[in-house]
């Protein structure tokens, strides 16, 4: 925490961040550096929303308001994933007391930025869509209640549902990049999750072959990032597990035709 001095000679506590920063998807990156009035029990979005406010930097110059993503500043949504300090994580539950200074803010390099701290998830919302992570149901009209899962499913399959779709643990694995087209942690847990539900196991086999494709499950190389960066403790790396298991077993039984 820092600490000036204004012109009534009154002690003022300032917090000091450096933001990494991006005008357009095709242009360089740049650092800005700013100080923001202590708050007690403020966060990074906080800071960020009194940026917004009064765009100058720590030098006094006038700048462009930071870009950023939030929406429900309680860690639900997913929107404010960024890289605090060198670690990707939510923006809305990064207490300013808790973190070392100057604060540190950098947009997740995993994916594609769109201006400042903004990046474009469609890396991550397109292995969804190959893994076909939902429930199918036919048509809109009442179909009655579905069929109930074990209480031992559902409870670890409940923390499986907790995914945000943030990023972090693509951000975090060392496999996903612009060089390879590795799904990630979070698809295959949601392959998992749906394969559990007893109208989702229908399809289980086509999720499983989604994963056996290039860019699927054998991507993994067990760095075991995603499951310690995972800001809803969300057990990736025994779905990972899981899935490996499931997807040889159901390679042998294409081999045997059955």
């Amino acid at each position: 925490m820092a600490t000036t001095t204004t012109a009534a000679g009154t002690a003022k506590r300032t917090v000091k961040f450096v933001i990494t920063r991006k005008d357009s998807p095709e242009a360089a990156s740049y650092t800005e550096e700013f100080e923001v009035p202590y708050r007690p029990n403020m966060n990074v979005i906080s800071a960020l929303m009194e940026i917004q406010r009064n765009p100058v930097k720590a030098d006094g110059a006038k700048t462009a308001p930071v870009c950023w993503e939030s929406n429900c500043l309680e860690e639900v949504c997913g929107a404010c994933s960024m890289v605090i300090n060198g670690k990707p994580r939510q923006a809305c539950s990064a207490l300013i007391d808790k973190l070392e200074q100057p604060i540190r803010l950098e947009p997740m390099s995993t994916f594609p930025v769109v201006r400042d701290l903004v990046i474009n998830r469609e890396r991550m919302f397109n292995a969804l869509k190959k893994v076909k992570a939902w429930i199918p149901i036919d048509g809109t009209y009442d179909l009655g209640p579905g069929p109930r899962m074990a209480e031992s499913k559902r409870q670890w399959a409940y923390e499986l549902s907790k995914c945000m779709t943030c990023g972090v643990c693509l951000e975090a694995c060392p496999n996903v990049n612009d060089r390879n087209s590795f799904i990630g942690p979070a698809p295959i847990s949601q392959v998992r999750l749906f394969n559990a539900h007893p109208t989702g196991e229908m399809n289980a086999h086509e999720r499983l072959e989604a994963l056996m494709e290039e860019g699927g499950i054998e991507g993994c190389g067990n760095s075991q990032n995603c499951v310690r960066s995972c800001p809803k403790g969300i057990p990736l790396t025994t779905s990972i597990a899981a899935m490996n298991r499931d997807t040889t077993k159901h390679l042998f039984k294409q081999w045997l035709g059955m």
